[in-house]
């Protein structure tokens, strides 16, 4: 009854008795947006600021992306409190992909964040934040290290500061920021596990050992002590349930290198890699594997692959080269080369490769497609027509084929050819869009000579926009 009577109140502007009744409502239903939405409204009719903008922090308390919250709060403070007006003007640009923007809000506030100390550390912290999603690494470590010349922090800080370092490969600056976290009190199982992890990355297994507490880490630790033996007892001693964690099989994995069983480390890579799909993690297990076992060519597969997950596309292209110089028969790895070139704009090269997999697989239409699209592209339309026949020959029943085909006989006036395919293509079409589409261009052939067809292509696809239409692509 509450609220039923708050809405008549409010349609009456009896302002004051409608806030009171929504506030009952509120109470029985205290996870309700849409009151706090009103009741956020009904106090900015009233003059009550700090009470709209508590609701409002209410709203994005439950709902961190709402904008209305984010617009009333940025209106609240605009004249009363600079901080947390570039604030929350900040978060909702964040919020909107304006990351830019955003950083810019939160330096302004930066200069009005004269509170305490937590708003400053907050502020920096959201700072780098951002930076860090921009991939402005150098900038969210100044971020970081200006945030840490303050008092009562939060290991939080030190352990994302040590992981930009880790990502960067930088060890022995990654090692610092724990070590700075522990000498002011942080001495956390978390921040021992992040220096565990650093010094097992940085080759350091002696010093992992000493601060984990981790079995799994201690056994790694062990093995690339040289312990092998004892690291092995101790991996066979773990209970039963870390044998579904997928660091056990890693382990596993990397007794059996040690141990020269590349089959068996090979199995257990591949249990890895049930739990752990696509991770780069197994094709570098298995590029060390077959590097030690003299498979070059598995090696170089491998290698690319990881170095594709990694984003490191020029090396990828390398290892994919090495590899089809061992053997350019695997159709498989032949695309994959090919897509990568693509992808890295040498577009000519990808073509050698398609080229390769059309002799290896004449039929191979997808193969036929690339090479047809590339000579299309460079204006050499009597081979992409040659190409398209194939493919034509291998499915006659291939819509977009027909369509490209019978343009690309245009091109190279061969206008009988190209009756010859709209006329079976108006046979087997469905769309009526498409069938009166191609009926215009019959027609128009018809009408026409060779050479007037020709000519008349360009006005035709400008009125009709037939063979540019996404859906042939």
């Amino acid at each position: 009854m509450s609220l039923q009577l708050a809405e008549q109140f409010e349609a009456n502007e009896q302002y004051e008795l409608a806030y009171e009744e929504y506030k009952k409502a509120y109470a029985a239903t205290p996870e309700d947006i849409g009151l706090l939405e009103r009741l956020g409204h009904i106090s900015l009719i009233l003059e009550k600021q700090d009470e709209a903008a508590s609701y409002y922090y209410e709203i994005l308390k439950r709902d961190v992306t709402n904008p209305l919250a984010y617009d009333q709060l940025i209106s609240i403070y605009e004249h009363t409190d600079k901080y947390k007006y570039y604030i929350y003007r900040g978060n909702k640009n964040s919020i909107e992909g304006k990351l830019d923007f955003a950083i810019s809000d939160f330096k302004k506030a930066l200069s009005h964040a004269t509170e305490n100390d937590a708003q400053v550390i907050m502020t920096r912290m959201t700072l780098a934040n951002l930076y860090r999603q921009l991939g402005q690494d150098m900038k969210a470590i100044d971020e970081y290290n200006l945030i840490l010349e303050y008092d009562n922090l939060h290991e939080e800080i030190f352990l994302q500061l040590a992981d930009i370092y880790m990502k960067d490969e930088v060890y022995a600056s990654a090692i610092d920021a724990l070590q700075r976290a522990k000498s002011k009190g942080f001495d956390t199982d978390r921040i021992n596990e992040a220096l565990a992890a650093v010094y097992l990355k940085s080759g350091d297994a002696k010093n992992a050992v000493a601060y984990t507490k981790d079995e799994l880490t201690k056994i790694q630790g062990m093995l690339e002590l040289g312990e092998v033996e004892e690291a092995y007892a101790k991996l066979n001693a773990l209970p039963k349930e870390y044998k579904s964690n997928p660091r056990y099989f890693t382990l596993q994995a990397q007794y059996c290198y040690s141990s020269k069983d590349f089959d068996k480390a090979l199995e257990f890579i591949d249990e890895y890699n049930k739990m752990q799909p696509n991770s780069p993690l197994t094709f570098q297990m298995r590029a060390l594997v077959f590097d030690e076992n003299g498979d070059e060519y598995n090696a170089h597969l491998n290698w690319g692959k990881y170095n594709m997950l990694r984003g490191n596309a020029d090396i990828a292209i390398n290892e994919y080269l090495n590899a089809v110089q061992l053997n350019d028969k695997d159709v498989d790895v032949l695309f994959t080369l090919a897509e990568l070139l693509v992808a890295n704009d040498d577009t000519n090269h990808a073509v050698e490769y398609y080229e390769k997999i059309s002799k290896i697989e004449p039929n191979n239409v997808e193969a036929l497609r690339k090479l047809a699209e590339f000579r299309e592209s460079i204006g050499d339309y009597r081979m992409q027509v040659e190409y398209l026949e194939r493919i034509y020959e291998i499915n006659s029943k291939d819509l977009n084929t027909m369509k490209n085909l019978a343009k690309g006989y245009e091109k190279i006036r061969a206008k009988d050819k190209a009756i010859e395919i709209y006329t079976k293509y108006l046979e087997l079409v469905k769309d009526p869009v498409d069938y009166q589409l191609a009926k215009a261009r019959l027609d128009v052939l018809d009408k026409f000579g060779s050479g007037d067809a020709e000519e008349s292509v360009g006005l035709i696809d400008k009125i009709m926009g037939f063979f540019n239409r996404s859906k042939m692509d």
